[in-house]
């Protein structure tokens, strides 16, 4: 019979006749918990347990926990009910003969009412089933996405449509925190890396010189057969095996030039355009590696990392001129924005990318380099404005943070591609660094990124600030290792690894260590595999991956289950937190708090399903929103909503994905 008592208090709590559904967006939680307050604290610790899973057991419906309000008022003395109407209810919840209750005194006349209503919509139900012992059917769950509303909320005069569907497997590769490393020198050729891809006689060190040096020595054909032949066996299966199980990757960072993509539109009147032959594969080739990584659940992040004229000077933009000339021609620059058109439709046609970086470490204040992002920003938006565009901070974060926020406002005039800034980290190189301590650059690792500080929190303010690390090492100059007192080298190696993954999985989106492929694996410093691996000796990793990549599988049934089981608790919490302080904050003036709680549960479903996976689509479980400030922007411009209240649902969804990575520890 408790199912049947349950159901008929539910029923006249919201005026609705047993087996019709209720109205599936009513934000009960920000409307009557200013009333109820907090439920959880009107019982013992040790007994609220109990009362959860006997109202699971009688109806899934997530605002049973008001039922539960109420029938606490029916069984407390301090209502002064009637014995025989407190007792009626008695035996809903048997525990609650031993709880002890903190009660505050909540709507006394209005909970009589309801309590009476209650009892003569039990005794008909119970009249009606004395056939049989089946309960009346169970109001369905209320949606989680504000796209379906069948009420009328203060502020909704403005709103749009709602677009909000469920997380996507392409939403999870883009979205997610990205833990990985960069490919290596495969593509775009230097010769400190991968020394045997030069012949001895090569008089530079990029991609250029060996692709020259290789035809005058064997002929174009055969060069042709060495390059693809070198592209094809860059990663074994096994390679593949040990990024994702050993090292926890999620997404690689892969550096192309702009010769490898197929056509003769994008080398004409270039350096490479006498090779266009030996190059024709490479397009495909890229293709493939693409797919073989995304079959085990990795992402790709494509680099343009050599672009026509080089957009700086060294010989990772694909020649040894030692001038930058991408920025200052004209001609350049149409290569490039038609070389990210060429990659836009070739993602939205299905090639599964997370998103595409449109140039490698820019020269700093480089000429007119942000109306060319401009122009790429544009021309791919107008093909497929859901790809996350990539673009270098040319040396100056904040600068290109303020920019990105401009392009990431939450409400564009057009369908505008998200935009993410890449910053890079070295400490081995300038004469200043080479003066430092280990101890003093480490303490500097723990300031990187803290121009975010004052920029993330509010994309209706002021736009979405994502930032991702593309590049860091565990590399030090010499003079600064000889700076190291007493300790053992390999034991700082270790914690200036610590230090830069705590950091930058506390603060990005993502971060790429640089490199895994060379010839003189594993790379020591420099080296993926090398840092990624346990020590020998004490089995600890220089480079850790996020702490929600390490869950053992066994455990993930377990985590979603407490996530499911938290949920209504966490959210009625937030939810009476918030109305309380704005109410408080703002006595005098209307609010839309039915938005907060809009968001909150969008947010919790978010993050609940990023850490669910998608297995059927080749997406694991573990994952977590890293990219958080784009996924707010995008949750923002779906929901449809207008007006100078929609930070509430900002906000809401912020606090829904931080309450789930709470419960589930990540």
């Amino acid at each position: 019979m408790c199912s049947l008592q349950l159901h008929a208090l539910y029923t006249a709590l919201y005026d609705i006749s047993p087996g019709r559904s209720c109205p599936s967006d009513l934000p009960f939680g920000s409307t009557m918990l200013p009333a109820i307050r907090r439920l959880r604290s009107m019982c013992n610790q040790e007994d609220a347990p109990l009362l959860h899973i006997a109202m699971r057991a009688a109806t899934p419906n997530p605002y049973l926990d008001l039922v539960l309000a109420f029938n606490f008022c029916a069984c407390s003395t301090n209502l002064n009910l009637p014995p025989s109407l407190a007792s009626s209810f008695e035996p809903l919840f048997p525990c609650l003969s031993c709880c002890m209750f903190s009660i505050r005194v909540i709507t006394i006349t209005c909970a009589s009412g309801l309590l009476q209503k209650a009892k003569a919509e039990l005794s008909n139900i119970t009249n009606s089933s004395s056939s049989h012992r089946k309960p009346p059917p169970i109001p369905h769950k209320p949606s989680y996405f504000p796209g379906r509303q069948h009420t009328h909320l203060r502020g909704m005069d403005q709103d749009q449509p709602s677009t909000i569907q469920d997380a996507t497997a392409l939403d999870i590769l883009r979205y997610r925190y990205h833990h990985g490393t960069n490919l290596g020198s495969i593509y775009v050729l230097e010769r400190w890396l991968f020394p045997s891809r030069f012949p001895e006689n090569a008089g530079g060190t990029s991609e250029l010189e060996a692709v020259k040096a290789w035809v005058d020595k064997i002929g174009i054909d055969a060069t042709k057969v060495k390059f693809e032949e070198a592209w094809e066996n860059a990663l074994s299966d096994a390679d593949i095996g040990w990024l994702k199980n050993e090292a926890k990757c999620t997404t690689v960072r892969l550096p192309i030039g702009y010769y490898d993509l197929p056509g003769p539109e994008f080398i004409l009147d270039t350096p490479f355009e006498p090779y266009a032959y030996i190059y024709s594969a490479a397009w495909p080739n890229i293709c493939t590696l693409i797919s073989r990584l995304r079959a085990h659940s990795i992402g790709v992040l494509l680099d343009i990392h050599a672009l026509p004229g080089g957009a700086n000077t060294h010989e990772h933009s694909g020649t040894n001129s030692g001038v930058a000339q991408f920025f200052s021609s004209q001609s350049n620059r149409d290569i490039g924005v038609r070389c990210c058109e060429f990659i836009a439709r070739e993602a939205r046609d299905g090639l599964n990318i997370v998103g595409l970086q449109v140039v490698n470490e820019a020269g700093w204040e480089s000429d007119r380099i942000y109306d060319w992002y401009d122009e790429c920003i544009a021309a791919m938006s107008t093909i497929d404005a859901s790809i996350p565009v990539v673009i270098s901070d040319a040396w100056n974060l904040n600068r290109a943070l303020d920019y990105s926020m401009s392009k990431n406002s939450a409400y564009p005039s057009v369908p505008t591609c998200p935009v993410v800034v890449d910053t890079h980290f070295y400490w081995a190189f300038s004469d200043s660094d080479k003066e430092k301590t280990p101890q003093q650059i480490f303490a500097e690792v723990a300031t990187k990124l803290d121009q975010l500080d004052v920029k993330e929190g509010s994309v209706i303010a002021r736009g979405a600030a994502q930032a991702i690390v593309g590049e860091y090492s565990n590399v030090l100059s010499e003079e600064s290792w000889a700076k190291g007192d007493s300790t053992l080298r390999q034991d700082l190696v270790g914690r200036f690894g610590a230090y830069q993954s705590r950091r930058y999985q506390q603060r990005a989106g993502g971060a790429f260590f640089w490199t895994w492929k060379m010839d003189w694996m594993p790379g020591g410093e420099w080296g993926f595999q090398a840092q990624a691996s346990p020590d020998p000796s004490t089995g600890i990793r220089a480079i850790s991956p996020p702490v929600h990549s390490l869950h053992p599988s066994r455990d993930m049934f377990k985590l979603l289950e407490r996530a499911q089981y938290c949920k209504d608790e966490r959210m009625y919490s937030a939810v009476a937190q918030h109305v309380s302080y704005w109410d408080h904050i703002n006595s005098n003036q209307p609010s839309e708090h039915w938005r907060y709680e809009n968001g909150w549960k969008v947010g919790y479903q978010d993050a609940y399903q990023f850490f669910e996976g998608k297995l059927p689509e080749a997406m694991p479980q573990g994952n977590k929103i890293g990219n958080l400030e784009l996924w707010v922007m995008k949750r923002i411009r779906e929901s449809g909503f207008r007006g100078g209240s929609v930070w509430e649902y900002e906000q809401g969804l912020r606090s829904g994905v931080r309450d789930f990575n709470h419960v589930v520890g990540i």
